[in-house]
């Protein structure tokens, strides 16, 4: 469960930041972000996710990829599925944060708010204006590259278990679309979520969000 684990860390969904104020103004990075936040109120995307974690002495760094399916619903809900290497959902159903392990027949559940928090992943899947962001964490405007635009986000909290985030933003046919999220944890391991066929404001069923337990599933409530 430890690597597994690793791959929720990696979506920066697993740790809670406190509010901080933020400084500077907005740019086209933040601009777009705010739209994206106001404009797309549900979504579906494929992604891919790599975690490199940091070398250790005399052995290069450890990269592991995963790949799977995103849907969310503003505000507060978003389903998860990894297909590869292994099979886990994922749903927030805007009280409940719940995991599945498929391979174990294992599910967690814990409390959204207290899961999720001020979370770079959570924030940007369940806010609905620039605001909410802002309040957690501290917004810079990158250059532009890639064909993207880019904005970093990093918590004021020494406490915090995030370095930074990045997320790159493109203007699509629908409106904005989230195209990467990089998250670089306080223990030096990166994460890198890429988004691809990303359908804007998609029409999502609302079972989706609904996560019922399989039977003879062991239920863990931490």
């Amino acid at each position: 469960m430890l690597l597994r684990r690793t791959f929720l860390r990696g979506l920066g969904l697993v740790a809670a930041l406190p509010a901080v104020p933020v400084l500077g103004a907005t740019g086209d990075g933040q601009a777009l972000l705010g739209q994206f936040l106001q404009q797309v109120r549900s979504g579906r995307a494929q992604f891919t996710q790599t975690v490199t974690s940091p070398p250790r002495a005399g052995q290069p760094p450890r990269v592991r990829s995963s790949s799977g399916t995103l849907e969310f619903q503003r505000p507060g809900r978003f389903r998860f599925v990894y297909r590869k290497p292994f099979e886990q959902t994922l749903v927030a159903d805007g009280q409940m944060l719940w995991l599945h392990d498929v391979d174990l027949n294992q599910v967690t559940a814990r409390k959204q708010a207290q899961s999720l928090g001020s979370t770079p992943l959570g924030l940007i899947l369940s806010a609905t204006d620039l605001g909410a962001v802002q309040a957690a964490f501290q917004l810079q405007t990158e250059a532009a590259r890639d064909g993207l635009q880019w904005v970093r986000a990093t918590p004021k909290s020494s406490d915090g278990q995030f370095q930074h985030a990045l997320a790159g933003l493109r203007q699509g046919e629908k409106g904005p679309e989230l195209a990467v999220l990089e998250v670089l944890d306080s223990l030096g391991q990166r994460s890198v979520l890429s988004f691809s066929g990303f359908e804007a404001n998609a029409t999502i069923r609302p079972e989706v969000f609904t996560f019922q337990v399989p039977a003879g599933a062991d239920v863990i409530r931490p």
